[in-house]
């Protein structure tokens, strides 16, 4: 059966990744940084046997090297980067900007996936579909910015690890990898309710999950910045 391992896995899209693809029949590596916390996700591997749970946090090097070492013998059809963090948005506006506060929000959102395709790029090299995936988020694209401010370090991470999948792209093209960027869309999330969003277009998880995974399945190697939905965002 393929692989796929999920990072974030422990709530929200992370869990209905691993929710997805384990009914789909795929063996899926659930990671989280406190898996003993995530009672959902534990009773998720208790009913599926295809389903293992590892403890990752994405934000440290060293923690993202011992899965990759744990794991030297799996081979990875599909990476998916769902972990990711919003950070404290009082924190985030241009009268209070914080800076330690911008280094967490990088290391996780933009640290982690390049550190994770840099890790579990044999893995990804030994499976049939070398697929590399990083959920973004619609907030990232230049031309959309000028709509409304805030938000300066989520942006930004989003916006720089985009940039760096479409760097990875060109660089791993050849050896058949193909890179998704993969925006999730307005997802009743924590995430979401802690940006302070109220308005129309939200949409629960399952939805989401099911398009970006038809997404996923039908991956070229053009690496362009993707809804939900299909509709391609402008950079």
């Amino acid at each position: 059966m393929p692989t796929v391992l999920v990072t974030g896995a422990n709530r929200g899209l992370g869990l209905e990744f691993v929710r997805q693809y384990a009914e789909r029949g795929w063996r899926v590596i659930a990671t989280a940084r406190h898996p003993h916390g995530a009672p959902e996700l534990t009773a998720l591997a208790t009913t599926h046997p295809n389903v293992s749970i590892e403890t990752l946090d994405v934000g440290a090097g060293e923690s993202i090297r011992d899965l990759a070492r744990k794991l030297t013998e799996q081979a990875i059809d599909v990476l998916l980067n769902n972990a990711g963090w919003l950070g404290n948005r009082d924190k985030q506006s241009f009268a209070t900007l914080d800076y330690e506060t911008f280094e967490e929000v990088l290391r996780i959102n933009t640290f982690g996936p390049l550190a994770m395709a840099q890790a579990f790029m044999p893995h990804v090299l030994a499976s049939e579909q070398k697929k590399i995936v990083v959920i973004t988020s619609g907030l990232s694209s230049l031309t959309n910015t000028s709509r409304f401010g805030n938000l300066y370090f989520y942006r930004a991470s989003k916006a720089a690890v985009n940039m760096a999948m479409r760097t990875l792209q060109a660089e791993v093209r050849e050896q058949g990898v193909k890179i998704g960027i993969l925006a999730p869309g307005m997802v009743s999330t924590r995430l979401l309710h802690s940006s302070g969003y109220q308005g129309p277009g939200v949409i629960e998880a399952p939805q989401s999950v099911t398009a970006v995974i038809g997404h996923i399945e039908r991956l070229d190697q053009n690496a362009e910045m993707t809804l939900y939905t299909g509709e391609k965002i402008p950079w």
